[in-house]
């Protein structure tokens, strides 16, 4: 990032010679070329100026334009009163702030009132952004009484011109009869930023962060500054210092952090055109170039959010820290007989970890023991303020990091092998930053963001989550989330192994190469560094190298396809591995994304983990799944549903017998069942058969198609589930052994849920059934790309899987995934005269990776000449 030149005057341009003159009429044309002048020259100056001049060389400006204009509107002829509040009362303007105002009126005459109008006329003619409230004295005090923000507003009122005299009655009022004390002023502030931090789930790690209201943002700072003014009733923010609640190193620090927020708002609003404080993915590129970061796109966005990330996670920090101050000093100091010592450099005060004496961190070993006590003694929730003090005193001045200490590493294989230790402690541990400061490969990933829209959270905060999610497993207040994650974890003699794999995962991010092979690596060499076994170290190297392998084959493989499973069990090789694979899995996809996680992932990653368990449960060096006995069970199972429900069981065997093995292997007894009941009851005038439901419970619609062989079938539903913006996540597409269809397609909604709505699901029926007798055509989609998926390029690539059946053909696609993608797809397989015979479709972000198995027209693998047209012709079409 290009560093601002600090100097003593901003490079001037004479805007302030070619004001219009007081006794001119203001003409708007004038103040319009004016304005545009002064953007241009703004837009200039940021490149190398400080910015904490420009903000305020922005609002001198505003200042002497809005004299002007009341002069020339005669207001200073009235009793009344110009007054700047909110960001322009701090005398910072951003190019796309508002400009807001107060303006005192006791008097509340006609003629004010007429010439205020045409005043605030002229503003918004001028396209400035003016928020303004026409109040009395008393009006605004009565207000302030009942709104927080108003009373906040009035802390910071500063007079512009008018008449001096109703501002100075109050300036008196605001001193004498402020209506907030200041113990609810600070509870208020306080209730007002939780709720704030909520809305972005209490992370300061969004990769779309709102510069001033995300946790970390300028509100948080300005909390700060609102609750001081308040408390010691002053304007100034050195007031922090003069009063003793932060050291003037921190008020530097927090200064810094100030300074470089506003230059990356301001950026924003200069790359926007407007008032924009969201850093949209949109936005990222053109602000890393005005930031000075190079114009390599992906490259130069993620090095700037790194170094946003890291100014957020310090602001954080602060401000937790100087609220609980102010805590202290508003709202009474902790009663010191609830104090108990733990040892001799370590007390619990209330809740909070306290330490008994400043010099605590001087032996490094404190820092990782600290943590230990936390998980040692649950009622404790969090860390005294003076204590963070000390922390972060002892972080800044560590040489090397804190596991290079054989000490340290003794106490932090404590905490890791602790029952509690991977909950609050490891949580703190995090957001304190001492995380970064033990393991060296950590503190390369703070803040490592991947610009796509997959990933939610940098790659620590990910990693945190994920640590916190297999913590969840075994807690109690959790009890029932993720039953087999559960009872598997209980069961685990090296829980330790999987909370070390949950923290290796994905360390390597970041440093090109395959980030899961390095990854192993580090993990192996720490386990040996930190005296764990052989066997230890190999098991957690193993699951951080094949920490995506059961997610794949889950979402993005035929599971039902014993190939498939057999493969994946090979891998494995042991129940021990399968069961610290399955719960990190688990745990590392709730963990990328809050939308990422839903029943049909849970139901995928389930059926893999029973049918492998199945395989490595069996005695035979060469255990296979058994899929006669299966398909036995599914029959007998369906069998039992269909007589309770009154068939006759000749019935059912006839119409079975035009069914192939792969039916019932592929399809649950209650599915087996309900496609059944209604086929059996169906006049041959009534196909096709449409079914809408969800027999399992998955949490996804199944929509189920009987119908008389036909081609194109499955470009003709695709079309229309696209249509009614219905995504397919899973399709298999069997044919009876007498010239019938039977096409199972899992979906979801655009928002990931269920079809549920009886219209709705009436509709999608009436909409298929005109398509498929032809009523109507194939629906074409013309949905533009969002907003957000304009900004990713992916490279369309088809890749063909080896495969031991002889009749169908496995490829992958990759692509940019974008509306009516299967549709598309479908309808250039259906020109190539190339079958669907199943479909899997998975969405990573911007990105589509889908899995689709085909036959030629003659029900045979395609051959190469027919790989290769299909794959030029899918290519030609998606990259356009």
């Amino acid at each position: 990032m290009i560093q601002p030149v600090a100097s003593e005057q901003l490079a001037q341009e004479d805007f302030y010679s070619q004001w219009p003159a007081v006794a001119e009429a203001p003409d708007r044309e004038t103040y319009q070329q004016l304005l545009e002048r002064y953007r241009q020259w703004a837009e200039q100056q940021f490149i190398t100026a400080d910015i904490d001049e420009l903000v305020h060389h922005r609002s001198t400006f505003f200042d002497q334009l809005l004299q002007r204009l009341w002069q020339q509107f005669e207001l200073n002829k009235e009793t009344v009163a110009l007054i700047a509040v909110g960001g322009y009362g701090r005398q910072t303007l951003h190019p796309g702030s508002d400009i807001d105002l107060l303006i005192l009126d006791d008097t509340q005459s006609a003629t004010a009132a007429g010439k205020l109008t045409e005043f605030l006329t002229f503003l918004w003619d001028l396209h400035l952004d003016i928020g303004h409230a026409v109040r009395s004295v008393n009006d605004c005090f009565a207000q302030a009484a009942n709104d927080i923000t108003i009373a906040t507003n009035l802390i910071e009122a500063r007079y512009l011109c008018g008449d001096e005299s109703i501002y100075q009655r109050f300036q008196q009022q605001l001193v004498s009869d402020f209506p907030w004390s200041s113990r609810d002023f600070y509870q208020a502030k306080l209730a007002e930023q939780e709720q704030r931090h909520q809305q972005y789930h209490g992370t300061s790690y969004n990769l779309e962060p709102n510069i001033k209201s995300s946790p970390g943002g300028l509100r948080d700072i300005q909390t700060i500054g609102w609750i001081a003014k308040r408390h010691f009733q002053t304007h100034s923010d050195e007031s922090l210092v003069e009063y003793g609640y932060m050291t003037a190193d921190e008020f530097v620090e927090l200064r810094d952090c100030m300074n470089w927020l506003w230059r990356i708002r301001f950026a924003l609003h200069l790359e926007v055109g407007k008032r924009e404080d969201r850093l949209l993915f949109d936005f990222q590129p053109g602000v890393a170039v005005r930031l000075g970061y190079g114009t390599e796109g992906k490259q130069s966005v993620e090095l700037m959010m790194k170094d946003y990330f890291k100014v957020v996670l310090r602001v954080s920090e602060l401000n937790q820290m100087l609220l609980q101050f102010f805590q202290q000093a508003i709202l009474g100091a902790q009663d010191l007989l609830d104090s108990s010592d733990l040892d001799d450099d370590f007390a619990i005060t209330g809740q909070l970890l306290t330490a008994r004496h400043d010099d605590v961190f001087n032996d490094n070993k404190n820092l990782i023991k600290a943590f230990l006590l936390i998980a040692q003694h649950p009622y404790i929730k969090g860390i005294q303020s003076h204590t963070i003090r000390l922390l972060r005193n002892a972080r800044a001045n560590l040489t090397e990091p804190l596991s290079y200490d054989a000490e340290c590493r003794q106490l932090f294989c404590r905490l890791i092998e602790h029952p509690q230790g991977c909950g609050r402690a490891f949580s703190l541990m995090h957001h304190h930053s001492v995380m970064a400061s033990y393991l060296p490969q950590w503190q390369q990933i703070v803040g490592q963001m991947q610009f796509d829209l997959f990933h939610a959270y940098t790659v620590d905060e990910h990693t945190y989550r994920l640590v916190r999610n297999l913590y969840r497993f075994s807690d109690p207040d959790f009890a029932g989330k993720f039953p087999l994650c559960e009872s598997l974890v209980v069961a685990m003699e090296r829980r330790y192994c999987l909370y070390l794999a949950g923290v290796f995962h994905d360390i390597a991010k970041g440093r090109g190469g395959d980030h899961s092979e390095l990854g192993a690596m580090d993990a192996r060499n720490f386990c040996h560094q930190h005296g764990y076994s052989d066997d230890d170290a190999e098991l957690v190297a193993w699951l951080v190298e094949q920490h995506l392998t059961m997610s794949v084959t889950a979402q993005k493989r035929d599971i039902h396809d014993p190939e498939v499973v057999q493969e994946f069990a090979n891998k494995v090789q042991t129940k021990e591995r399968l069961d610290f694979l399955y719960c990190l899995t688990v745990a590392d996809i709730r963990a990328t994304n809050q939308s990422l996680w839903n029943n049909w992932k849970a139901t995928l990653l389930e059926e893999l983990y029973n049918a492998t368990h199945y395989l490595l449960s069996q005695n035979s060096s060469t255990p296979t799944l058994d899929v006669r006995k299966k398909i036995q069970q599914n029959k007998a199972n369906a069998m039992a549903l269909l007589l309770s429900a009154g068939f006759d069981e000749k019935a059912i065997n006839a119409l079975w017998g035009r069914f192939t093995a792969d039916y019932f292997f592929r399809h649950t007894p209650e599915q087996i069942s309900w496609h059944s009941q209604h086929i059996l009851s169906l006049a041959p005038e009534q196909l096709p058969l449409i079914l809408i439901g969800d027999e399992n419970n998955y949490g996804t619609t199944e929509l189920f198609i009987y119908h008389q062989e036909q081609q194109n079938l499955f470009a003709s539903v695709a079309g229309v589930l696209d249509a009614q913006q219905l995504s397919i996540l899973d399709a298999q597409i069997l044919a009876t052994r007498d010239g019938f269809v039977m096409d199972t397609f899992v979906l979801l909604q655009r928002d990931g849920k269920p079809l549920t709505s009886a219209a709705r699901i009436e509709e999608v029926k009436q909409h298929l059934l005109d398509v498929l007798h032809h009523r109507l055509a194939i629906p074409k989609t013309h949905r533009p790309l969002s907003r957000r998926m304009r900004n990713f390029e992916v490279k369309t690539r088809v890749k063909f899987l080896s495969s031991k059946h002889q009749r169908r053909t496995t490829f992958e696609l990759t692509t940019l995934d974008r509306p009516g993608l299967v549709a598309k797809l479908a309808a250039i397989l259906q020109r190539l005269d190339v079958s669907v015979l199943a479909a899997k479709i998975t969405t990573i972000g911007e990105q589509a990776e889908d899995l689709f198995i085909v036959s030629s027209s003659d029900n045979e693998a395609l051959s190469e000449i027919q790989k290769e047209a299909l794959k030029q012709q899918i290519i030609e079409e998606l990259d356009y």
